[in-house]
């Protein structure tokens, strides 16, 4: 067995110390390299997230998979398989969206869905879009593109924008064409004046 001369062993020591220093002193140069080439911090399969209110779950959300941008400055999660998300409303009813692709943005609470949205309310209103908004801390849901929405009572409207309650109950479109159905009540009159 041959045996290294002290002086390249030295200087064997020397460089692996000076790389251990240089990779620390670099990191957040590493990380800026990281976030250039838009790779994710974390990546998960299969998740199931519950979100509970004071032990009631109020939301389900299952995607197969989760891409975690957190270590971006405006931080996010992405969803590029799709996502299904199951909610309750206080009395305990389920409305459900599912979307082929989903973004969440930490910052300002807004979740992105798009491609083949579907919305089912939990007293039957339907939503169809290729994009939605939503945002979470105002309980608001909003597109600026096509759309066509089916009401309980059967009127549907087919439009091009339009602003909501996350529960429907208020709905404002922007450009829309559509049936409407109005109950029309025709009282009976006596004669006999």
């Amino acid at each position: 067995m041959k045996y290294l001369p002290k002086v390249s062993l030295s200087v064997i020591t020397v460089l692996a110390a000076i790389t251990l220093f240089a990779c620390d002193g670099n990191y957040e140069k590493v990380r800026q390299l990281n976030l250039a080439d838009e790779v994710p911090v974390g990546i998960g399969e299969g998740i199931k997230l519950i979100h509970t209110d004071s032990g009631k779950v109020v939301a389900n959300m299952l995607a197969d998979k989760l891409l975690d941008f957190s270590n971006f400055d405006f931080s996010y999660y992405e969803f590029p398989d799709g996502v299904t998300v199951y909610f309750w409303d206080e009395e305990g009813q389920k409305s459900t969206i599912t979307s082929d692709y989903g973004i969440r943005y930490d910052q300002t609470g807004i979740v992105d869905l798009r491609q083949n949205v579907h919305v089912i309310t939990s007293d039957s209103v339907q939503l169809d879009s290729e994009q939605l908004y939503w945002d979470q801390e105002n309980n608001w849901v909003f597109t600026d593109g096509p759309y066509t929405i089916t009401f309980s009572d059967g009127s549907y409207n087919d439009g091009a924008g339009f602003d909501s309650s996350q529960d429907f109950k208020i709905f404002l479109s922007r450009k829309n064409q559509g049936v409407q159905l109005i109950e029309n009540q025709i009282e009976d009159q006596e004669d006999g004046e």
